[in-house]
């Protein structure tokens, strides 16, 4: 589905759903210049096979082929826990650079220990660039600024791309709520400041979510404004009700189930969507700690 600028000056932006993980991977545009960023891509995984694929990721790259653009950078918002990122996959094919904030590198430190992988490098060498908080860039003739958004996770950023900003899992449809906070690293208070952040932007604003769950079977969407958050997210984000909403989260998470792919995903995406290295036999194998603590319920 594609979202065109509603004025110039402003970005189109194309979604493409993923309904076996709920994610949404984007492809942001500046039609001027026909130079375009990839959001989020997804590399797919079925973690019974254990086989992995790139049927999502290569359909942003056709996508990109068909409409004419130039791909001028892959953007992750944060390390996933429900998806395998298909960034590094991206860049081998492409060549465009790939980014992430900078605080990449304390999920990278929070996660070397729990997967014991004493040769991870945790400077967030694994990305070509990581973004500081209030940095700004150019996609075209577009500017493109960055938010740090912590709370989900502590490397958490939005994109704010003219009239579209890109809220990963901070905000999710107003009938679904807001994101969880409950992963290591994760704050209930930070998230909350996030949001607070992103609704403080323009209220015309449109904000592209990372996730749909389609409450009560409607069909996936993921695009809402700042004015339809404040009005009718059924999550409580009035101003004064930042501690009704701190418990909320609290108490919400605290009855969730992990996510199926927490323990497979994260040991790529700390590395920036590379897959571990073949040992002597050829084959790549996935490593899955055992009663983890913050982890196992």
């Amino acid at each position: 589905m594609t979202t065109f600028a509603h004025s110039p000056g402003q970005p189109d932006v194309a979604g493409f759903f993923d309904p076996d993980t709920f994610s949404v991977q984007y492809v942001v545009s500046d039609p001027a210049t026909s130079a375009c960023a990839i959001i989020d891509p997804v590399l797919d995984y079925d973690e019974k096979a254990g086989a992995t694929s790139t049927h999502h990721a290569d359909a942003l790259l056709d996508y990109i082929a068909r409409e004419r653009l130039t791909l001028a950078w892959i953007l992750d918002t944060h390390p996933h826990a429900d998806h395998l990122s298909a960034a590094h996959y991206l860049h081998e094919r492409t060549g465009a650079p790939v980014g992430i904030g900078r605080a990449v590198t304390e999920v990278q430190a929070l996660w070397k220990d729990i997967y014991n992988l004493p040769a991870l490098d945790t400077d967030g060498r694994q990305w070509d660039h990581l973004f500081d908080d209030g940095e700004t860039f150019a996609l075209g003739e577009l500017s493109v600024r960055v938010m740090h958004s912590p709370g989900h996770t502590l490397a958490s950023v939005t994109y704010v791309i003219g009239d579209a900003a890109f809220v990963h899992d901070t905000l999710f449809q107003p009938d679904f709520g807001t994101a969880r906070a409950d992963f290591p690293g994760g704050s209930a208070s930070a998230l909350w400041d996030s949001i607070q952040a992103i609704l403080a932007l323009p209220e015309q604003t449109r904000l592209f979510t990372g996730h749909d769950y389609m409450p009560d079977g409607r069909a996936p969407r993921w695009e809402s404004t700042v004015q339809e958050q404040r009005n009718t997210n059924v999550h409580p984000l009035g101003e004064q009700q930042r501690d009704e909403y701190i418990a909320m989260r609290n108490h919400r998470d605290s009855d969730l189930p992990m996510p199926r792919l927490l323990l497979h995903a994260l040991q790529v995406n700390v590395r920036g969507g590379r897959l571990p290295a073949p040992e002597d036999n050829g084959r790549r194998y996935l490593k899955i700690p055992l009663d983890a603590p913050g982890i196992s319920r």
